[in-house]
């Protein structure tokens, strides 16, 4: 812990003065214009990859960076799209995977996770990826299950009414991204993830 109050002084004597100006603007506005879903794993850090300022991204974090379908009644992440989309107006929404992903790998290689039944549940939201990994061909492959991920993340967030809305209007647009943490590198995914979308 004591690195993160030497973290603090050096955010307020370092940091915070040279961009006092953006702080105060922040102060009473809040606008950022995308919405990033992403892994909670530590070495995932979405304004450290995207190199962005305070303000211009909405972030929700999630094991595994899942997005439940849509259902009736409230859940964290489900109030959080819905701010992000209908209230704040973003105009993009990152879906952000990662390789050597916990969870993704604890799915591929089939872990027992009895002794972590909150981590197992959650992950049932990860069953359409895993289905569309094994009939590729690539089941127990950690790589091709998180792109395939992403990817029904997308179509799960699609599902969401505020999301439904605002893409029938033009308003927002999804992307898919996978970020490579060895080689520092971010892939797009491309029509594939979004044809998992329309689907």
């Amino acid at each position: 812990m004591p690195h993160l109050a030497e973290g603090i002084d050096r955010f307020q004597q370092e940091v915070f003065p040279a961009k006092a100006g953006l702080f105060a603007h922040l102060a009473t506005v809040h606008r950022p214009g995308t919405l990033f879903i992403g892994c909670s794993d530590a070495r995932v850090v979405p304004e450290l990859i995207t190199q962005t300022d305070p303000g211009e991204l909405f972030v929700i974090r999630t094991a595994g960076n899942l997005v439940p379908a849509h259902t009736p009644g409230a859940d964290a992440v489900t109030a959080a799209v819905e701010y992000a989309v209908a209230v704040l107006g973003v105009r993009d929404v990152i879906v952000c995977g990662h390789s050597a992903c916990g969870a993704m790998t604890a799915l591929a290689e089939g872990h027992d996770l009895g002794a972590a039944p909150a981590v197992a549940a959650w992950l049932r939201h990860a069953d359409a990826s895993l289905a569309r990994t094994a009939a590729a061909g690539r089941r127990g492959d950690v790589a091709a299950l998180v792109r395939e991920n992403v990817a029904a993340q997308l179509a799960n967030l699609a599902t969401h009414p505020s999301v439904a809305r605002a893409l029938a209007g033009g308003d927002l647009r999804l992307h898919g991204w996978v970020f490579d943490i060895a080689e520092g590198s971010v892939e797009e995914l491309g029509a594939a993830a979004r044809s998992a979308v329309a689907a």
